[in-house]
């Protein structure tokens, strides 16, 4: 009975993780399909920069969510951790590559950041959350989250006992496991034309500490919204995105 519970929960997560809250949101308060706009990323942050910042209040809320609900009820039918562990990342796989949107999801972090929440209810994720948004004021929110994912298992593992969390192996491995899916998730993205100038390490290094093609923060945005408008570009398309996802 457990093992079936185990992969209903599975399958829950990923198609509760799977559903697109930013591309909802845009859809019905802006009337718009967000693949088109901004950065063209499915997420928070570029519901914001089409102009829906009271909306993006409903992502957050949702994304969270998603990843923090089928963690608990996992936890409150007494799975162990590693199967906890591997239902979070089921719901951070269904944002991330969504069955809704042909498999084009956004970056995954508020829905990572609700799976972390649900694993390590203490002061582990609290904290990750104020060193991440500490470098938003700069411009450098993707940066924040890359470092705070960096630190995740290691905080969890050399430092459990000062946030009230249990040292497991199981636990260190799933945040070592999340990091690599953001990796994966910036690292995938299709080529741009705005980076056919850039040689393949700096591209590498703008993906992973800026989560974009190029350096410049306006122009990616700017062009990849004339890009999408004048190609049109569907869930196929090239993913442009910048920040939480």
């Amino acid at each position: 009975m457990t093992t079936l519970w185990f992969v209903l929960l599975i399958i829950g997560a990923y198609l509760l993780g799977s559903i697109p809250t930013a591309f909802l949101v845009a859809r019905w308060r802006r009337g718009i399909d967000l693949r088109h706009h901004g950065s063209g990323n499915i997420g928070v942050s570029n519901v914001v920069a089409a102009g829906s910042r009271w909306s993006s209040l409903i992502v957050i809320v949702v994304d969270l969510g998603k990843g923090m609900a089928p963690v608990l009820a996992a936890r409150q039918i007494n799975l162990p951790t590693y199967e906890q562990v591997i239902i979070g990342l089921a719901a951070i796989c269904g944002h991330n590559w969504t069955v809704f949107l042909r498999f084009n999801g956004g970056r995954g972090v508020l829905t990572m950041l609700g799976v972390i929440f649900g694993l390590a209810p203490g002061w582990l994720a609290p904290l990750l959350t104020v060193i991440a948004f500490a470098f938003l004021p700069f411009g450098l929110f993707s940066v924040g989250v890359l470092v705070t994912l960096l630190l995740l298992p290691i905080l969890s593992w050399f430092s459990a006992g000062a946030f009230g969390i249990e040292r497991s192996v199981a636990l260190t491995m799933g945040f070592v496991a999340m990091t690599g899916l953001l990796l994966v998730r910036r690292l995938t993205a299709k080529r741009t034309e705005l980076s056919a100038t850039v040689s393949t390490g700096e591209l590498i290094v703008n993906r992973l500490l800026f989560d974009r093609d190029i350096r410049d923060r306006k122009a990616w945005i700017k062009q990849s919204a004339t890009s999408n408008g004048a190609n049109g570009l569907n869930g196929n398309g090239a993913e442009k995105t910048n920040g939480a996802g």
